[in-house]
C-alpha cells in the first residue's frame, strides 16, 4: 500500500506544481477554464488517458467550459506522490490546450 505524504512532504511538493492548485484537507484542487464545452471535454479526454495509464483517477466535474479537478489517493486516505505526478501531467495537457486553442 502506498503511504500518505506528511505535511512537510506535501508542502515541498506544492512548490513543484502550478500555484493555481490549492490544498484543501486531504486533496489538491484546481479549476480549469476553456473557451467552450468542446475544449473542456477534449481536455478531460486527454487527462482520462493519462489517468488510466497511471492507474490514478481524478475526482472531477464539468460545467460547460469549466473543469474542476480534485486529486487524492483514496486507497491511502490522503495525498501521495501519485497525486502530484498526475497534477504535473494535467498541467502539461492544460498548457498544450492553451497554446493550441488561442
Amino acid at each position: 500500500m502506498i503511504k500518505c505524504l506528511n505535511k512537510e512532504e506535501i508542502s515541498e511538493r506544492m512548490k513543484n506544481i502550478d500555484a493555481a492548485w490549492f490544498l484543501v484537507e486531504k486533496s489538491i484542487i484546481k479549476e480549469f477554464l476553456f473557451k467552450n464545452f468542446n475544449q473542456a471535454f477534449s481536455f478531460m479526454s486527454e487527462v482520462a488517458l493519462i489517468a488510466e495509464k497511471q492507474q490514478h483517477h481524478p475526482s472531477w466535474s464539468n460545467t460547460y467550459h469549466k473543469v474542476f479537478i480534485s486529486l487524492t489517493t483514496h486507497d491511502a486516505g490522503g495525498l501521495t506522490q501519485k497525486d502530484f505526478d498526475l497534477a504535473i501531467e494535467i498541467d502539461k495537457v492544460n498548457l498544450f490546450f492553451k497554446k493550441t486553442t488561442q
